[in-house]
C-alpha cells in the first residue's frame, strides 16, 4: 500500500476583484492555473467572463445571465473574520478557514425565501495531460457536449463515449459536465487534490470543465475546471425542480466547501 502524506493548504483571495482565490498551494505546489486576461481587473456587473484563471465564485448561476454569476464581477467587502459580496437579489458572506492542514469556507446566502441558485467554487488547475479525476463510488453524471443547455445522462466515468476522468493528451475537445456526488479527487503525479461540498437539505455535486484545446473558437487553449456546487446544472434559468439550491423560510443556504491534499511516497 503507498503512503500518502497530508499537507497544508494555504489560500490567497482578491475581495477586491470579485472574491477571486489567486492562489491555492499545498507543499510547495500550486494548483491554480492563471491565464493573462487584462480585461480581469477592471470588470464591472454584468460584464462578459473575464478567463484569467483561479478560482472564481459563480453564483446565482454559471451558464445563463448574468455571465458566471453576479459575484465574480463585484468588489466585496470585509467584515471581521468575513468577506461580503452584495448583489442586487442576494448577500454572499464566505469565512475562509483552517482545520487540521485543510482549507474550509463556510458560506452562506441570504435572499427572498424561494429564491433558486447555483453556486460553484470554479476553480481552474494546472494540471498535466497525466492527470486523472476520482469520484468515490458510482456516480451519475450529466455530460454536456456543447456550450447549450442540453445535456446527456450517464454513469461516471464514461458518458456517451467520453473518459471524464482522464485529462490528456489534449485532442482540440472542450465538454462540460455536472457529476452528483459531493466530493472529487484530483490526481497529479504524487500529489492529489481533494475537494467536497456540503450543505444540509440543498443538492450538491461537482462540476467539470474538460477542455483540451478546444474552446474558445479561433483561440483555443488547455483548461481543466474540477467546481464543487450547490445545483445539478450550470444555468438554473433551464433547471427543473430538484436541480437547484432553493432559500429556505429563514432566508438563508449555508453550506461548507472543504480542500486538503496529500502527496505519497
Amino acid at each position: 500500500m503507498v503512503s500518502a502524506t497530508r499537507l497544508s493548504v494555504r489560500v490567497a483571495a482578491d475581495p477586491d476583484h470579485g472574491g477571486r482565490w489567486t492562489s491555492l498551494t499545498a507543499g510547495g505546489r500550486e494548483w491554480l492555473w492563471h491565464r493573462a486576461e487584462p480585461r480581469r481587473q477592471g470588470v464591472r456587473p454584468g460584464a462578459p467572463f473575464a478567463d484569467a484563471g483561479g478560482l472564481e465564485e459563480c453564483v446565482p448561476t454559471v451558464r445563463g445571465l448574468p455571465d458566471h454569476g453576479d459575484a465574480w464581477s463585484r468588489p466585496w467587502r470585509r467584515a471581521g473574520e468575513e468577506e461580503v459580496a452584495q448583489c442586487p437579489d442576494f448577500r454572499l458572506t464566505r469565512r475562509i478557514g483552517e482545520r487540521e492542514d485543510a482549507v474550509v469556507v463556510d458560506y452562506t446566502l441570504a435572499a427572498e425565501p424561494g429564491y433558486r441558485f447555483v453556486w460553484a467554487a470554479h476553480a481552474l488547475l494546472d494540471l498535466s495531460p497525466a492527470a486523472r479525476i476520482g469520484v468515490v463510488g458510482p456516480a451519475l453524471t450529466r455530460l454536456y457536449p456543447d456550450e447549450g443547455h442540453r445535456w446527456v445522462a450517464g454513469a461516471w466515468p464514461s458518458v456517451d463515449g467520453v473518459r471524464l476522468d482522464r485529462l490528456g493528451p489534449d485532442d482540440g475537445s472542450a465538454v462540460g459536465a455536472v457529476v452528483l456526488t459531493p466530493g472529487v479527487s484530483v490526481h497529479d503525479g504524487a500529489d492529489t487534490l481533494h475537494l467536497s461540498v456540503e450543505a444540509d437539505g440543498q443538492p450538491v455535486a461537482v462540476a467539470l470543465w474538460r477542455n483540451l484545446g478546444g474552446f474558445p473558437r479561433g483561440a483555443p487553449y488547455r483548461s481543466i475546471g474540477v467546481e464543487p456546487m450547490l445545483g445539478r446544472v450550470f444555468d438554473r434559468a433551464v433547471a427543473d425542480d430538484g436541480d437547484t439550491a432553493v432559500v429556505p423560510s429563514t432566508g438563508e443556504v449555508a453550506w461548507r466547501l472543504t480542500v486538503a491534499a496529500t502527496r505519497h511516497a
